[in-house]
């Protein structure tokens, strides 16, 4: 090869500025919200769980639902506390189950979706999910949300 087609085939290689591996530069943070969003998700993916948070919250959320500009975004996070440090978070949940179900075995199955959900979209290592039960949601009750007209026609 000569030493004019070596210099060419150099030069479309890029320059290597910095050092190290690009993945170790900068910092990656993640707000609160963005973990409670996502175990708050999770939670409600599991059979048996009927609301998340308190009475009162569910039925501030549904007020808060109603108003435009109230957004989607507090219902996901309702019933979700986080605390999200550098490398791990810890949750507290508040949930509502159905009745009948076994409320061990929802915990248990809570806690392994959410901690799965939360460790592998925030790489965020979990440290402890408690789980408060505020309310069993009987059959013949009517939730607050069916209650309400529908808000289009």
């Amino acid at each position: 090869m000569s030493e004019s087609q070596q210099h060419a085939e150099g030069s479309r290689t890029p320059a290597k500025r910095g050092g190290g591996d690009p993945a170790t530069r900068g910092r990656t943070t993640i707000a609160d919200g963005v973990v409670e969003k996502i175990a708050g998700l999770a939670a409600r993916d599991v059979v048996g769980v009927h609301a998340m948070g308190s009475g009162f919250a569910r039925t501030l959320g549904a007020v808060r639902d109603r108003v435009p500009g109230g957004g989607r975004s507090a219902t996901a996070t309702r019933g979700v506390k986080a605390e999200v440090g550098e490398v791990q978070t810890a949750l507290d949940l508040e949930i509502v189950v159905d009745y009948g179900v076994a409320i061990a075995d929802i915990a248990r199955s809570v806690r392994e979706n959410v901690i799965s959900a939360v460790e592998r979209m925030t790489g965020l290592e979990v440290v402890e999910v408690n789980i408060a039960v505020s309310d069993v949601k009987l059959p013949d009750e009517e939730d607050e949300e069916e209650g309400a007209e529908p808000r289009l026609q």
